[in-house]
């Protein structure tokens, strides 16, 4: 394979994609009517706390209010690919514990969305879009993640849609399309697209349908849907949040994260998902993480620190430029130095990280596969059942991606090994740790990517690109933050950094946050042209 440059590489890695516009139904010509519980708009975790705490809410009033603006708002959306039959239950117990005196965590009666890759063992599906899997058996756990959902008494509210097989199936796909849940769009002007993979979970948070949610990244699968969206989002090291129960597409990159409309709470989010899973080895280095990321959110977190701004994403588009340049004083303004750095490999990476994936994913699909049960046991199962249900399938793209993936050997195989030495060396050893070791930093600034584009079968993506790849091969956090807005479209900032640095990150994006207060809520607006 020819050298990529990056925006060829994302038409088939797991964020890329182009849109479909469901033509004839009213979703491109915005939200219509007022939105129910309007109260819960805005409202953040601790405010839910709060307002619980003092009796003005319950638990259950919670779920009832978010659901009710599902049921009016999302049908024009397409972000909850399905409800928890559960939820109220759950919230009611969650009311009597707190009734009792109990209050498990500050996620306690906190509506919570999944995406629909990560396993439940209860009446929902886990499907990852998916027909194929539309009919498997119940997960025979859930997820660690969602256990530890669970355990600190959040309610699972629904799952949310994304692009199918979390954007790895074809290199032609659309960003939050799936053959089980159509295709979700860009709350803040609707025939725009969400990005994805985790398109649903940006949407619905956005769009204020629950208080939280949880996406997963390979590459970009939280970034640029967070920033397309206009929220926050934590894509973390790699190790730190366990990925047993979750559809994999490559165990060198792969994990969950929170998606939320502030950094606060993103920050009360992760603490609850991170943790030492026996099923997930890799997850021994979570030790070396926090349990309370909410510590570190200090509204003077810029002064002393040292960022660099990775001037190599910018110029790729002016609007953005100048959206984000004046944020620059923003940092300088909060105490930071700034240093202008470069990353001499960052296009040496590309071939070596769809090699990987390639090999990975078809080696750790199968795994999960067979562990799950039923029909579909392979990969080669799938691309058999996408064959014979084309017409649901693969109405608008193939499965190339598939069909590349199942070609490939083990991963005992010396191309997979080479490319998997490569990728890390490159984005890890002579990328992120040797620029901020060279020059002293605490962190990397840089735009998160462009804005939403127009969903479009026939031409495909136009004009996007996004900062979040170095990071996602290296295995090491970054956190988006709303940066503003490009003509009603929103845009973030990024900043990553070295392997288990959540603590510097959170403290810098927080205060970033506070100084700017970028981030509005969608106004509903008719398709901008």
């Amino acid at each position: 394979m020819k050298n990529m440059e990056r925006r060829d590489f994302l038409k088939v890695s797991a964020l890329a994609g182009i849109g479909l516009l469901n033509i004839g139904t009213g979703r491109a010509n915005g939200f219509s009517g007022a939105a129910p519980a309007a109260e819960l708009e805005e409202i953040t975790v601790a405010g839910l706390q709060e307002a619980m705490k003092a009796g003005r809410l319950t638990a259950r009033a919670v779920a009832e209010k978010y659901l009710a603006r599902i049921k009016a708002l999302d049908p024009q959306l397409g972000s909850v690919i399905e409800i928890n039959p559960d939820a109220l239950a759950i919230a009611d117990e969650m009311d009597r514990e707190r009734q009792s005196g109990k209050v498990r965590s500050p996620l306690h009666g906190i509506p919570v969305l999944i995406k629909d890759n990560i396993d439940t063992a209860d009446r929902m599906k886990t499907t990852a879009g998916s027909l194929a899997l539309a009919d498997a058996p119940a997960p025979k756990k859930d997820a660690f993640i969602v256990r530890k959902l669970r355990e600190a008494g959040a309610v699972v509210l629904g799952k949310t849609n994304l692009s199918e097989w979390a954007n790895f199936r074809s290199t032609k796909s659309s960003s939050g399309w799936s053959g089980r849940g159509g295709q979700t769009h860009n709350p803040y002007v609707l025939d725009r697209n969400p990005c994805g993979s985790s398109s649903g979970s940006g949407a619905a948070i956005a769009a204020n349908l629950a208080a939280v949610a949880i996406g997963t990244e390979t590459d970009g699968s939280i970034i640029c849907p967070s920033s397309t969206c206009g929220i926050v989002g934590i894509k973390p090291t790699l190790g730190l949040v366990s990925r047993s129960g979750i559809i994999p597409i490559a165990h060198s990159q792969d994990t969950a994260g929170p998606m939320c409309r502030n950094v606060a709470d993103a920050a009360a989010l992760l603490g609850a998902i991170v943790g030492n899973d026996p099923d997930d080895a890799i997850t021994a280095n979570a030790a070396r993480g926090e349990r309370d990321y909410t510590k570190f959110l200090q509204k003077d977190g810029l002064k002393g620190a040292r960022i660099g701004v990775a001037r190599q994403f910018f110029g790729r588009n002016a609007k953005v430029d100048a959206l984000v340049e004046p944020h620059l004083q923003a940092l300088k303004d909060g105490g930071a130095t700034l240093v202008d750095v470069e990353f001499p490999r960052l296009n040496d990476f590309g071939d070596a990280e769809y090699q990987v994936l390639l090999f990975e994913f078809k080696a750790d699909l199968n795994k999960y596969l067979a562990g799950r049960g039923g029909p579909m046991k392979t990969l080669a199962d799938l691309i058999r059942f996408n064959e014979a249900n084309r017409d649901r399938e693969m109405p608008y793209f193939g499965q190339e991606i598939f069909l590349a993936a199942e070609e490939k050997a083990d991963l005992d195989d010396r191309a997979y090994r080479l490319a998997l030495m490569q990728s890390k060396l490159y984005t890890q050893d002579q990328g992120i740790d040797a620029v901020m070791d060279k020059n002293r930093l605490d962190a990397v600034f840089a735009p998160s990517g462009g804005v939403a584009w127009m969903t479009d079968l026939v031409n495909g993506d136009c004009g996007v690109f996004e900062s979040s790849s170095l990071a996602a091969v290296a295995g090491y956090p970054n956190i988006t933050v709303p940066a503003g807005y490009v003509q009603g479209l929103p845009a973030g900032i990024s900043f990553f950094g070295r392997a288990f640095s959540e603590p510097v990150l959170i403290r810098l994006a927080y205060a970033f946050e506070q100084a700017t207060k970028a981030r509005k809520p969608p106004q509903f607006l008719p398709t901008y042209r």
